[in-house]
């Protein structure tokens, strides 16, 4: 199950292409951030991490749960490509980071995780999820003691049919119960009595594999893991989205770093697009309620559309699940929730009316991070039609990505002043604001019209205030290097510029102007996506006014 023991892998030319395409990438972006092992040990040089800035900004909204994919340890010819994952508010997978581990030895396992921590600010995830890997699992305990992690459950499921090919084949029906023992077992008791039963049908007893699987459940098994948050809102339907980024773009024909550069790239970009869409349709699609409970309108104006999707279930749910008291005796009332015709499935809710909290045995909200349908049925019982705000993370929210914390993360070399909103940051809060500003502007041809024009000005402003700065010189970028017993790959510290006032001035005005060109060119997005949009409603109600006028004559 584990894989251990070093390796020493040699990729050729390609790691040179590598690393001038870092160095490029940086000398675009000073937020950018990588850096390569150099610790006077020649057996672990040439491991290399980086990450974009908005790859470290995106980890200041949702990396509380994260996951990190070694998967290319099982197939030996595959590059030793490594991402640090996690899952943004409309539960879609969302880049950390990246990695190429030429050297595979526990020393550089350490150094990865120290890098990477680093370039989050040392900020340590509440969880994080990994691969069944000795080296990795070692590197995680001695870096991130306080995380907890998890083996990847759908690695296993893998490795289990590969171990068990010829029961599989034999017993066409046992990959199937397998992962549902797993996945929908509601407490401890039923997955071991679920277990047992398996191993007696099958007659795997004494089948090893098994054997170590089940002595490592608690690091698997989502039983044994719901008092912790990982972002999961299916355990039975989920693919362990926030490792499936570069599904579809990494297989078995990345040989080289110049395709894996491409592939990478094309992914970042694919789920940049997917992002948009996905706050596009958050804000102009209106949810069809499925009850009268303004919990539910108030959960529909919160979350995103996939989360209140996932709300609105558990809501619905409420109403084949009654919740009966059992003690009110005293702070706490225990109330028992189970489904019509299956009591055996209960759960227990206790409830304190005084401080309108609520606790489940099902944990499902500590592990997911939306509210249960136990809970919900106490507080329907008890005329509770308002979420309290701890029963509503901000992670899952329609403005996940708003509000203070969501500046980039600071290097060990400190960026200079005029970095420290990112145009990442401005590029979100824009954005946000661009959607109210279509939303209206679509309401009626009047107002289209006038948003329309808004626009065209504001383009030209923007076009003109570039215009004006496009002649002074840009200055120098800012490395952005690991120092944990490492080198960064570039120094280019500030402070080994000259101290005298004209090279002083000349670094203001070449900070002010690259600050200048970088809202210029986010702006330029912005309105470039708002003509699209209202191009694109012009033309529905151009259609809408076609078909009214067919229908009159008609």
């Amino acid at each position: 199950m584990n894989i251990s023991g070093n390796t020493q892998r040699s990729l050729g030319p390609g790691v040179q292409y590598l690393l001038d395409y870092l160095k490029r990438m940086q000398s675009d972006n000073p937020t950018f951030f990588y850096a390569i092992q150099d610790d006077n040990d020649e057996q672990c040089s040439g491991n290399m991490f980086w990450t974009d800035a908005t790859s470290r900004t995106n980890y200041s909204y949702f990396g509380d749960t994260v996951r990190v994919d070694t998967s290319y340890r099982a197939d030996r010819s595959k590059i030793p490509f490594i991402s640090f994952t996690g899952i943004n508010h409309h539960a879609q997978p969302v880049l950390f980071g990246c990695a190429l581990l030429l050297n595979e030895s526990e020393n550089s396992f350490v150094w990865l995780l120290q890098t990477w921590l680093q370039a989050m600010s040392g900020h340590s995830p509440v969880s994080i999820t990994i691969d069944p890997d000795r080296l990795v699992q070692k590197a995680v305990a001695q870096v991130l003691p306080e995380a907890r992690h998890r083996f990847c459950r759908w690695n296993i499921f893998r490795q289990t049919h590969e171990k068990l090919a010829n029961v599989c084949q034999a017993n066409p029906t046992f990959d199937l119960e397998f992962k549902k023992c797993v996945n929908e077992a509601d407490t401890v008791e039923e997955f071991e009595s679920c277990w047992a039963t398996l191993l007696d049908k099958y007659y795997l007893m004494g089948n090893e594999w098994l054997q170590s699987l089940y002595s490592i459940r608690d690091q698997w098994v989502p039983v044994y893991l719901r008092d912790v948050f990982f972002g999961e809102l299916s355990t039975v339907d989920s693919n362990d989205a926030i490792s499936l980024f570069f599904d579809g773009f990494f297989g078995a024909t990345i040989t080289t770093i110049q395709l894996l550069i491409k592939q990478y790239e094309k992914a970042v970009s694919s789920w940049h697009e997917r992002e948009l869409k996905a706050d596009f349709d958050t804000y102009h699609t209106t949810p069809v309620l499925r009850t009268p409970s303004p919990t539910e309108k108030q959960a529909a104006n919160l979350y995103t559309k996939t989360i209140f999707m996932k709300f609105q279930g558990e809501l619905v749910e409420t109403l084949a699940n009654p919740a009966t008291i059992v003690d009110d005796s005293g702070t706490f009332i225990t109330y028992r929730v189970a489904k019509f015709g299956e009591d055996h499935k209960a759960h227990t809710v206790r409830f304190n009316a005084f401080e309108m909290k609520a606790k489940c045995s099902c944990r499902m909200f500590d592990f997911s991070g939306v509210i249960c349908r136990h809970v919900l049925s106490v507080f329907r019982a008890k005329n509770v039609f308002t979420l309290p705000s701890e029963y509503v993370l901000k992670r899952w929210t329609r403005n996940a990505k708003t509000g203070g914390e969501g500046s980039v993360p600071e290097s060990a070399s400190e960026l200079p002043s005029q970095y420290g909103e990112s145009s990442v940051v401005r590029h979100d809060n824009l954005r946000q604001e661009a959607m109210k500003y279509v939303e209206e502007g679509a309401k009626s041809i009047h107002v289209y019209n006038m948003a329309m024009n808004a626009l065209q000005e504001a383009s030209k402003r923007v076009a003109a205030v570039k215009s004006k700065n496009s002649g002074v010189t840009q200055g120098t970028s800012v490395a952005n290097g690991a120092n944990l017993g490492t080198h960064a790959i570039e120094n280019q510290s500030a402070t080994c510029l000259s101290k005298e006032e004209k090279e002083k001035k000349i670094r203001e005005l070449s900070g002010e102007l690259e600050q200048t060109n970088q809202k210029c060119e986010v702006y330029r997005a912005i309105l470039l996506a708002l003509f699209r949009d209202m191009e694109d409603q012009k033309l529905k109600l151009s259609v809408k006014v076609q078909n009214a006028r067919l229908t009159l004559k008609e």
